[in-house]
């Protein structure tokens, strides 16, 4: 039986892809740098994500995400702008407004709590922004805690960053906590290293097979059960 459960946040409660959206598009207004299509959004979109994962596999730091996704996307749609502070700080504003919960996670947390599970936020995400959307989002008053890479200076899929979070989380058994995330790179190898039970989150389906993965899931309420089951 799962005691703890460890919540990834964007991409797995929150639809990370909806705020994003919104940000970037009211950020380039902003700026005056023209009217981005869904077309546009969908090119950053890849591009911030491949930067993420790049950090998740230890090879840019999180500062150069912040700037290398701009600058790169820049180039791709031929705009000359050159204050990313500026752009960055307003982008982060914009994420930090809007919380959009995935089908179902608002709930499944709920019953978790309901049923006395201890759960927490484990998340590479801006702090600022995390803290943001938790106090706008009722996913916050739920949770037991947050544990955000910038508080702690390591990110997932980080050892140091999941043994902060156990001497947090204090005394229990590693083989009754689970982790339930979108990222291979971050949630699931974070998971495995630390000997945790690791669950993707593929609402779409097409999960891939790896041995990093315990269990998959399309719908969060799988979780409930899972809970009940899942203990190595």
């Amino acid at each position: 039986m799962i005691d703890v459960i460890l919540w990834d946040l964007d991409g797995t409660l929150l639809d990370f892809r909806a705020s994003e959206k919104n940000a970037i598009r009211d950020t380039f207004r902003h700026f005056r740098l023209g009217e981005l299509t869904d077309a546009d959004i969908a090119r950053y979109s890849e591009i911030n994500f491949s930067w993420w994962t790049r950090m998740e596999r230890g090879k840019v730091t999180k500062p150069q995400v912040l700037d290398g996704r701009f600058v790169d996307f820049f180039r791709l749609m031929g705009v000359a702008f050159s204050d990313l502070d500026a752009f960055n700080e307003y982008y982060q504003t914009r994420l930090g407004d809007a919380a959009v919960p995935f089908p179902g996670a608002f709930e499944t947390v709920a019953e978790m709590k309901r049923r006395g599970k201890r759960q927490f936020l484990v998340t590479n995400g801006t702090a600022g922004v995390q803290r943001a959307r938790l106090r706008i989002c009722p996913l916050g008053e739920l949770l037991d805690g947050a544990f955000i890479s910038e508080d702690i200076g390591y990110e997932k899929p980080s050892p140091l960053f999941f043994e902060a979070v156990f001497r947090g989380l204090g005394p229990c058994d590693r083989r009754r906590v689970m982790i339930v995330g979108d990222s291979l790179s971050g949630d699931m190898k974070g998971g495995r290293d630390a000997g945790i039970v690791t669950c993707l989150y593929r609402p779409k389906g097409g999960a891939p097979h790896s041995p990093l993965v315990d269990h998959v899931i399309q719908d969060l309420s799988e979780v409930t059960a899972l809970c009940e089951t899942a203990g190595i």
